[in-house]
This record gives C-alpha cells, structure tokens and sequence, in this order.
C-alpha cells in the first residue's frame, strides 16, 4: 500500500462524529478521503470555510473555493463560510478539536518542526502555529524518514512551530503517542517490526511490553 495512503487512512480512525477537523497542506487533506461515511466530521479551511468537499471535478472548479493551499475544493450541502479573522477566532479560542499536520521533524519531546527550512524561502508560517497552540488535539501525519534520514528525531535542529507538544505521529511504519512526555511506540504499520522501526528512528523510544499493529 502506497505510504501516504498508509498515513491518511490510520490518522482517519482518529475523528469523531461532530469533530471540527483542519487539514494541513500535503498528506493531511488525504485524510477526508477515508473518512467512514456513517462518520459526520466538520472539515474546516483556515481560509474560510467550514464543510469542505472534495475535489471537484475537472472543469468544475469553482475561483472562490480554495483550500488554505490555493488548490479547488467544494462545498458540502449546509457549509459555511466566513472571513479569515473569524476562522483564526475559531482556532485561537480553542474550538478546533483536531488539527492534521505534516511536519519535518518531530523530537523525543513531541516538538514539531514544520514551517520552513533556514535558507529557503518560504512564504511565512500561515496558521500552522495557531493550530498547534490552539487545536485540542494535534496529530502529525509524515513519513517515517526523509531521503534515508529520520523525521523522528533527538530534537529538532529546524524552528520550531510551537511550545506546545504535538499529542500523535502518525508515519509509514509506525503510531506515536506522547503520554508523560516520552516518545512512545503505540503501533507499527503492517508488515513492520518494532525493530524496523527503532533501526530508522533517530529518537529514543519506549517500547511497551505489547505494541500492536494498525488497524487502516
């Protein structure tokens, strides 16, 4: 199974009905695509809309309906949009219950690193540290490891989006939680051993007695 399907369909299995849910740019917003459909989850655009469709069809793009990334989206029946203060009003109150990130590093501590590499140019933070601060709950969806180099790391070496820990990773190869302040393996993906993984994380991790494997 492709990686990023892996990662998308694992992070899916932690929404609940009635979540109000923002997607990050990259493998996030593949996660709306294996949402159950007996699930009701509120998709938010930090742009401005809440109840975010699907990609709309070839030719059936709408120049309004974007994504924070600039890329078309839709609609859904009853959604709602609004302007980009209110939709940072929604996330620094506290009124997001997850926020879906990608990240390029992450550290022992639950740090996540995720908005620029220094001397590339970028065009700013966006609202990725407004969601870390201020979403309930905050889960990094990435691959395990970038050109054979671990993303899960001792301590990020690149700027910090945020004080605040992240609460899951969710990668490739493995689920990590961050329960009293440890990295911690909760699960590895099918087919991978909880060797495998340790041999590609740079970070140290504790490894309870039992670590199951994904449920996609």
């Amino acid at each position: 199974m492709d990686p990023q399907i892996i990662i998308a369909r694992r992070v899916a299995r932690e929404l609940h009905s009635g979540d109000l849910v923002n997607l990050g740019i990259g493998i996030p917003t593949l996660v709306a695509n294996y949402v159950p459909a007996d699930l009701k989850v509120f998709f938010q655009s930090e742009n401005g809309l809440i109840g975010t469709g699907p990609i709309p069809e070839q030719g059936m793009a709408h120049p309004l309906l974007t994504d924070a990334g600039g890329r078309p989206i839709s609609a859904l029946p009853g959604a709602a949009t609004f302007d980009s203060a209110m939709s940072f009003g929604l996330i620094r109150g506290g009124h997001v219950d997850v926020t879906v990130l990608g990240g390029l590093q992450v550290d022992a501590d639950g740090h996540l690193a995720n908005w620029m590499i220094p001397g590339k140019m970028v065009p700013g933070m966006g609202g990725a540290m407004d969601l870390v601060s201020g979403a309930r709950r905050v889960i990094v969806a990435m691959q395990h490891a970038a050109k054979g180099k671990s993303k899960i790391v001792a301590k990020c070496s690149l700027p910090l989006t945020s004080t605040r820990p992240v609460d899951l990773v969710v990668t490739d190869l493995a689920v990590i939680g961050f329960a009293g302040g440890k990295a911690t393996l909760m699960e590895t993906a099918p087919g991978v051993s909880v060797a495998e993984v340790m041999a590609v994380t740079e970070a140290d991790l504790t490894i309870p007695g039992t670590v199951p494997e994904m449920k996609l």
